[in-house]
């Protein structure tokens, strides 16, 4: 299993970080893809491993701490130049990881963000949401529409909402099959 640590973690985050400045990476993995939508992106990943002991008995099972160091450069086309960022994302996971492994499993964890909670954020407008009584139950409706969706072949979420909001025997169709 593998989970982002974020500041929400705070306790979590703050021991991990001080594990990673104050012991040397296990190995380290470099990657870069050029020329995706006007980017340029730098990789490094990192591990750490986790023997038991190292951490306190709630966070007994992870084995594997990943830092994710990434280097962007965007063109950016209205001003006809380059723009860099700098980031660092930390991962956690229960099994034992070479530096290759932690980097293609990451690259899997932001294709998910991608594909799920960016889609439920932008096009289904999940954030904007101001349901303040049992939200959980629109979340699942909406996760229950997404994958309806999907499951009937559309790829564009968007346009397929606007295809079924001006079709309802097309919706209703829909619903059948499921």
């Amino acid at each position: 299993m593998l989970v982002q640590v974020k500041r929400n973690q705070p306790k979590l985050h703050k021991l991990l970080l001080e594990l990673a400045t104050s012991h040397a990476a296990a190995e380290l993995c470099a990657k870069q893809d050029v020329g995706r939508r006007n980017r340029i992106e730098r990789r490094e990943t990192r591990i750490w491993r986790l023997s038991e002991g190292t951490l306190p008995e709630d966070w007994a099972l992870l084995r594997t701490l990943i830092g994710v160091e990434r280097n962007v450069e965007r063109f950016d086309v209205g001003h006809q130049q380059w723009r860099s960022s700098q980031d660092t994302a930390w991962y956690v996971c229960t099994r034992e990881l070479t530096a290759e492994q932690a980097s293609q499993l990451v690259r899997g964890h932001w294709g998910i963000e991608n594909r799920c909670h960016y889609v439920r954020d932008v096009t289904l407008n999940e954030d904007a949401s101001q349901i303040s009584v049992n939200p959980g139950v629109f979340a699942q409706l909406r996760s229950w529409a997404l994958n309806g969706l999907r499951w009937a072949g559309h790829h564009n979420i968007k346009a397929a909402r606007e295809q079924l909001g001006w079709s309802p025997d097309q919706l209703l169709a829909l619903c059948k099959l499921a």
